[in-house]
């Protein structure tokens, strides 16, 4: 069964996604993290960020996983370079380039096939897996995900207001809904999940349930 997470940043979804993996026993695929692996070994090999064909060859190329929590790139653990704001810059434009879409789409239902997943990222039901048994759509009012980021960031050490991360969420929202592929709506038939006021283990109890009715093996 393929379970898929969308939404904008800051609505919970790699929080939501992973945990209810968790739960489950099944596999998690961050997508973003492996857009930024791309972005990031770009950036190492000197390959031009709007270079579309070349950075499409690189993630054909590239092996990425998903182990134990960390994300690999050939075999290296990556996990904590490809969340640096410089990553997290060059990623955009990869992110936004079709032929990398393309690559990564492949990559993504080949990681997918024949196992039970739980996948996040802005078009995995409307794009990558249209089929999929359990399409999610998270989202939470613009003030909740400045929030939630400023949170994050301040976590991380990193300086900012809440202002200041409002707009750059807005920006980001508007390049994710208008990029030529691969833009962030919800597919036709996903659930539309609010998580203001929620828990993380309200949002996680909601998924089990969706998951649940789909006939989905609930531990």
């Amino acid at each position: 069964m393929i379970v898929t997470l969308d939404g904008p940043a800051g609505a919970g979804k790699s929080t939501a996604a992973r945990a209810l993996a968790a739960r489950l026993g099944w596999c998690y695929m961050d997508t973003g993290a492996m857009y930024r692996a791309v972005a990031l070994v770009a950036l190492e090999r000197g390959i031009a960020l709007d270079d579309g064909p070349l950075l499409a060859g690189l993630a054909e190329g590239l092996a990425i996983e998903f182990r134990d929590g960390r994300v690999l790139a050939d075999g290296r653990d990556v996990s904590t370079e490809i969340r640096t704001e410089r990553i997290t810059r060059a990623t955009r434009p990869v992110a936004d380039a079709p032929p990398v879409r393309a690559a990564l789409k492949r990559m993504q239902r080949h990681m997918a096939a024949g196992i039970d997943v739980v996948t996040e990222g802005r078009d995995q039901g409307s794009e990558v897996f249209p089929d999929a048994e359990v399409k999610v759509f998270l989202t939470a009012s613009p003030a909740e995900r400045a929030r939630r980021r400023h949170d994050e960031e301040l976590g991380r050490g990193v300086a900012s207001s809440i202002e200041a991360v409002e707009r750059e969420q807005a920006r980001r929202d508007e390049g994710d809904r208008t990029r030529p592929v691969g833009a962030m709506q919800p597919a036709a038939d996903a659930v539309l999940l609010e998580t203001d006021g929620l828990s993380r283990e309200q949002v996680v109890e909601r998924l089990v349930e969706l998951v649940r009715a789909r006939g989905g093996a609930v531990r």
